[in-house]
């Protein structure tokens, strides 16, 4: 299985062929930590836009050239949801890379892309000039978390790669609390 992460730029129909609606569900396209407030067609709009241009709105996973998975990783000011959070809390005045959310199609979990793709948004945000990049996963403890609620990760996954925790928030995603992890981007 041959795994290659590339950045969402110049690529909205791969990106669409992972986030896309299916069987005409109109969902997400990445857009709630960005603008909820968009309606479905613009939604799409902006993701377009946004794979258009860099740095682009995240990264892809590829499996056997294959598009396979998901990551949304961008600097945290451009999230409007993250800049008016009052559930997760700020850790200092740096403008850190956000990590909000990872999809990996039906048929291609369970091997691992998540962690793939989360190197991959690091390594993103490094060549884009990100000191540090920041997620806000969901503490499973020693269990597992629901796959809805799983998009935003786990604590396990961010340590696996580097990150610690930086704060405690007030969220939760599956019952679970979730924490702010962080990962200097400066030190490897």
């Amino acid at each position: 299985m041959q795994i290659d992460i590339h950045p969402a730029t110049g690529r909205f129909e791969d990106f669409a062929t992972v986030v896309g609606p299916r069987t005409g569900i109109k969902g997400c396209w990445c857009m709630a930590y960005r603008n909820a407030s968009l309606g479905f067609e613009e939604r799409i709009a902006s993701m377009r836009n946004a794979c258009a241009a860099e740095p682009g709105p995240g990264v892809l996973a590829y499996v056997d050239g294959e598009p396979a998975g998901w990551c949304s990783v961008a600097p945290r000011s451009t999230f409007r949801r993250l800049m008016n959070s009052r559930t997760i809390p700020f850790v200092d005045d740096r403008d850190p890379w956000s990590v909000v959310c990872f999809v990996v199609r039906a048929g291609y979990r369970r091997k691992g892309l998540m962690h793939d793709l989360l190197e991959g948004a690091v390594a993103h945000a490094r060549l884009q000039g990100g000191e540090v990049v920041e997620g806000y996963p969901a503490d499973a403890g020693e269990g597992r978390i629901d796959a809805i609620s799983a998009y935003v990760g786990t604590t396990r996954l961010f340590e696996a790669h580097g990150f610690e925790r930086a704060a405690p928030t007030s969220g939760v995603s599956g019952g679970k609390p979730r924490w702010v992890m962080r990962r200097d981007t400066t030190r490897g």
